[in-house]
């Protein structure tokens, strides 16, 4: 019994990831009676159509590629940018330590180019939300195409606000900052989290650890982590496995904390 659905099964306007190797992969739309194109050939859409992701197709020049549903990850390598998205190893821990769960309610400053918030919103799902906060327009209209990219437009409000004003929203169940200066913002922060609730903070230098490690202590945050991740991949060759000689090193560091309830001592 072929237990398949119909979501598993290649369509006119699907999107597909098409993999040649580690290196050469191409993320790309389905059109009927259109032709996919690269260096190692083309093959007909049509040829696709109808058959279940997975499948290996023959291009012209007799070379076999690899049809995919395309995940999170493969849409950030592709998505445009117009400012430097915070890495998947990066949004990985910030999910899992942040206090993002399905259902939740988020705020997120600065959106960039919506590269986290599509992560966020993937995984609050449908029955969560995204606020995002962001005061640059060409960073803000860059951020929209590509929610409205991956179809999670109802899964995220995007706001073309300064936060340093504070947030609009009560009550969420985490917050996540990635701008030029958190410290301005982390009191709004407070007051806009559940009492437990995560705040975030990503940053590129060792002596905004430090200034924003101590606000947050003024403003009644506690449980504080501070980390750096660093992601070293591996070459897979028979006989020659090994780390590859390049590695993603810094990218930022994150601090981790809880919001403390005001009460008696």
């Amino acid at each position: 019994m072929n237990h398949t659905e119909k979501k598993d099964i290649i369509s006119h306007g699907s999107d597909i990831l098409v993999v040649l190797d580690t290196r050469k992969r191409w993320l790309t739309k389905v059109i009927g009676g259109k032709q996919f194109h690269c260096h190692k050939g083309f093959f007909e859409f049509d040829k696709i159509i109808g058959k279940p992701f997975g499948i290996n197709v023959k291009t012209n020049k007799s070379v076999y590629l690899t049809i995919y549903k395309p995940i999170t990850s493969d849409f950030l390598k592709q998505i445009p940018h117009s400012s430097q998205i915070i890495y998947p190893k990066d949004a990985g821990l910030i999910l899992l330590n942040g206090g993002i769960n399905p259902g939740g309610k988020i705020l997120e400053a600065g959106t960039g180019s919506g590269a986290l918030t599509l992560i966020l919103a993937t995984y609050v799902g449908v029955n969560g939300q995204v606020y995002s906060y962001e005061n640059r327009e060409v960073a803000h209209n860059t951020a929209k195409k590509n929610i409205m990219r991956l179809g999670l437009e109802n899964q995220v409000s995007l706001k073309l606000k300064d936060v340093s004003t504070g947030f609009d929203e009560e009550d969420a169940d985490a917050i996540i900052l990635d701008l030029g200066d958190p410290c301005e913002i982390i009191p709004y922060a407070y007051d806009s989290l559940k009492p437990s609730g995560i705040l975030t903070v990503f940053m590129p230098t060792y002596n905004q650890v430090e200034k924003v490690y101590l606000k947050l202590k003024e403003f009644n945050f506690g449980d504080i982590q501070a980390l750096e991740l660093i992601r070293r991949d591996l070459q897979l060759k028979r006989n020659a496995i090994r780390p590859q000689t390049r590695i993603i090193g810094h990218t930022g560091f994150l601090i981790f904390a809880r919001k403390l309830a005001k009460g008696d001592e």
